[in-house]
């Protein structure tokens, strides 16, 4: 089993990065959180959650890569959640950022996770649910707390309308998402039509 992989990053989209090491470069799937905590990096280490799918023509062979071991822990709970596949998962968690997600569930915040694209009331009633004593118990949301520092307060309710404005407009809500959420930690006073005006200048 591989805990991580510790090498030059030698390639990065939002949903993809190449770690060489000791001369082998690992494709990692990752979500906008990881996404945006090493990016401007030579050097990484990304914690590994391998996926082995088998049946069918062919076996596939996937590894997951996290920035912490906090998002890696939560990404393995998403997925013990029946109806939450590897890539709903990873939505989930480029949607809504590993603190964030932490709170969601453990205030039982429905709309929040059903503002995910592919979560629907049933599984986001089901991910509370299964998920809600898991997080306390495991001391990851004390964790992220901890390490994170203190961070502006984002109006959900501005959030949310601006990432729906976007996606209107014909962008994914996940890199919206992530857009809004540093618009509105920058400047949390900002009315929803600036922040899609300025979000428009920032996602690519």
């Amino acid at each position: 089993m591989i805990e991580y992989i510790k090498g030059s990053l030698t390639e990065l989209t939002p949903a993809l990065a190449v770690v060489e090491a000791a001369g082998v470069g690992y494709a990692l799937n990752i979500s906008l959180a990881t996404y945006g905590v090493v990016q401007g990096r030579q050097e990484v280490k990304l914690f590994v959650h391998e996926s082995l799918v088998t049946g069918g023509r062919d076996d596939n062979f996937t590894l997951y890569g996290f920035a912490t071991r906090q998002e890696r822990e939560l990404y393995r709970m998403l997925i013990s959640v029946s109806g939450v596949g590897a890539n709903t998962a990873r939505m989930i968690l480029s949607t809504i950022s590993p603190k964030e997600l932490c709170n969601v569930i453990a205030n039982g915040d429905e709309r929040m996770l059903k503002g995910v694209k592919g979560i629907g009331l049933k599984t986001a009633q089901r991910i509370i649910v299964d998920l809600k004593d898991k997080v306390v118990s495991s001391g990851i949301a004390t964790e992220l707390h901890a390490g994170g520092g203190s961070q502006p307060t984002v109006d959900t309710g501005v959030r949310d309308e601006a990432v729906s404005a976007l996606t209107m407009l014909g962008f994914s809500p996940a890199p919206s998402a992530k857009v809004v959420t540093a618009l509105l930690s920058e400047s949390p006073d900002m009315p929803v039509e600036q922040v899609v005006k300025e979000a428009l200048k920032r996602i690519k």
